[in-house]
């Protein structure tokens, strides 16, 4: 008995996707406080899988296994976040000078305006340093929330491990979960795939902690030599906010400029940070992420660019440093289907002139 097809006309075809695409931005943003430590903890259990296989090679029960992956992660994401509120506390006492510094800056305009422009703005009497100096302080200390707003909320924090946990002791059952949703494909090949996806995740994430890592070394030792202080804070906040494509780069480079902008007495240290800032960032864009990340993630620059504006959008800073893992799995998923491998083709990367061209084999068969 066949069965037959039901024919949707296009018009309620592009009507179903556009529905469905406002119910699921309805379901993200309402489901935010859940799903952010939700997909945070997917991303921590892929990334420790390796540990917990190893472990569970010489006899460690998987609950034992998971629960030192855990113990694990605890320790290297609470070490980064007090290093930061500890640097944050002795930040904040070199603004004792700003007032004074913006005093000296708004006369040196005044002065030029006078001698070139022949007006006298007065904007020395209209700087009021103190309002700005509590502006600079109070900024400063929001640096030590960036963890929390990034995740939401404090259950959110809570949640992340928990999720971790139950993702490693589960890993197996998920697998046959998803064997069973694509139980019209080959059981070996859909497994296969997973198993690379999962690589494919691991890679792009070690792959990015190693160029963060070259990249704080990078920082602390440009900073030490031009003698800006809290030179590791600077180099590791870079580092890190390095992981927010086109956006992170923008704000690790305004803080440490800023800072040499107001602490320092001529303007060839925050020049110079910018310069040094830009010459490491080249360095990571044209050789450290193509070699040690290279195409892992295969999505194109345009999906890239989009996916951080909703990603930013929805769920802030969590959703852009998300979304690009997230795009991924999303497009190794689309392509076990050949209803769904259209989207998986506008996600990905071109390929190149030479891989398209035809071999001498077909050649001569034309």
């Amino acid at each position: 008995m066949t069965v037959k097809k039901l024919n949707i006309p296009p018009y309620l075809s592009a009507l179903s996707i556009m529905l469905f695409i406002i119910v699921l931005v309805f379901f993200l943003i309402i489901g935010k406080s859940l799903l952010i430590p939700l997909f945070l903890g997917g991303f921590f259990a892929i990334l420790f899988t390796p540990l917990s296989n190893l472990m569970e090679k010489v006899k460690f029960p998987r609950a034992l296994s998971s629960f030192v992956s855990l113990l694990l992660m605890t320790m290297l994401v609470g070490g980064l976040i007090s290093f930061i509120i500890a640097n944050v506390a002795t930040f904040t006492k070199d603004f004792d000078d700003v007032s004074g510094k913006f005093g000296q800056y708004a006369e040196q305009v005044d002065t030029w305006t006078k001698n070139n422009l022949q007006t006298d703005y007065e904007i020395r009497k209209k700087v009021n340093t103190e309002y700005l100096k509590n502006i600079l302080v109070e900024n400063s200390s929001s640096i030590s929330d960036f963890a929390l707003k990034t995740v939401g909320s404090l259950s959110g924090i809570v949640l992340i491990p928990v999720f971790m946990f139950f993702f490693l002791l589960y890993r197996d059952h998920l697998t046959k979960m998803m064997i069973m949703i694509y139980r019209d494909r080959d059981p070996v090949l859909v497994k296969m795939r997973i198993t690379s996806l999962t690589k494919v995740i691991q890679h792009y994430i070690v792959g990015v902690g190693k160029v963060m890592v070259i990249l704080a070394i990078l920082y602390i030792i440009a900073y030490s030599i031009l003698g800006i202080k809290h030179a590791i804070f600077f180099a590791v906040l870079g580092a890190v906010l390095n992981i927010i494509p086109y956006v992170g780069p923008f704000i690790g480079i305004l803080l440490p400029v800023l800072y040499s902008f107001l602490t320092k007495d001529s303007l060839f240290y925050p020049v110079a940070v910018l310069v040094s800032y830009q010459i490491i960032q080249m360095l990571e864009g044209n050789f450290l992420t193509p070699k040690i990340v290279g195409g892992n993630v295969n999505l194109n620059a345009f999906i890239t660019f989009i996916g951080l504006l909703i990603g930013g959008t929805i769920w802030g800073v969590a959703g852009m440093v998300l979304v690009i893992p997230t795009m991924a799995i999303l497009r190794e998923i689309f392509d076990l289907s050949e209803e769904t491998k259209p989207f998986a083709f506008l996600m990905g990367e071109e390929k190149s002139n030479e891989t398209e061209k035809p071999t001498k084999k077909d050649e001569n068969s034309e």
